[in-house]
């Protein structure tokens, strides 16, 4: 990968990773409700979530998946399903007490389950091979570019929502439960965007 292609790279991965979406919401969610230094589980599964993608699309896989039209639709209506289900609970629940304690490994599971069924990342992932990785030359010697330039962007990213949230959460317990309310919306249209996305 030349220079100007790493600098275009890093450029569309900065976009890719801060425009908001299910993820960013969640990192807002887990601050708001755990503040930022367990929020910074929903982060891990991110990151997790993201090096595994990187590692797939290098291995060929994102692409057979993107090129079966079932799998991308059943990708699409899988997370869209999620989201919803998510957002509900997060209406349902809106204004209760949290759960004191609440393990770092749900909050993990929770992200994960957000970030892989997320369509979104399986075309960002596509997109970012298909425009930026030079196909004449070997793979990983150009992921050793690629993991140190989007991981770090990535983390950065998601810490900020988190950290966003945290401050938020400050003020959430005295506005009462419309944050969590508008939480949940969020979901429910992120979901149900991708579900009917899916069936058009």
């Amino acid at each position: 990968m030349t220079f100007h292609g790493w600098l275009a790279f890093a450029a569309f991965w900065v976009v890719f990773v801060t425009s908001p979406g299910p993820n960013a919401v969640n990192c807002v969610a887990n601050g708001m409700a755990y503040g930022l230094r367990r929020g910074l589980w929903g982060v891990a599964a991110i990151l997790t979530q993201a090096a595994l993608f990187l590692t797939l699309a290098a291995a060929g896989v994102t692409a057979a998946l993107a090129a079966v039209p079932q799998a991308v639709w059943a990708l699409k209506l899988a997370g869209g399903a999620v989201l919803v289900w998510l957002g509900l609970r997060g209406l349902v629940r809106a204004g209760r007490p949290l759960v004191p304690g609440t393990p770092g490994a749900a909050i993990y599971t929770r992200a994960f389950l957000i970030a892989t069924l997320n369509a979104k990342s399986l075309l960002g992932y596509l997109a970012a091979f298909t425009q930026f990785v030079e196909p004449g030359r070997a793979i990983w010697p150009q992921m050793a570019v690629i993991y140190p330039t989007a991981l770090p962007i990535t983390a950065a990213s998601y810490i900020g929502w988190t950290a966003l949230g945290a401050r938020m959460g400050r003020h959430a317990l005295a506005a009462g439960p419309w944050l969590g309310r508008l939480t949940g919306l969020a979901f429910v249209g992120f979901g149900a965007l991708l579900v009917v996305s899916a069936l058009t």
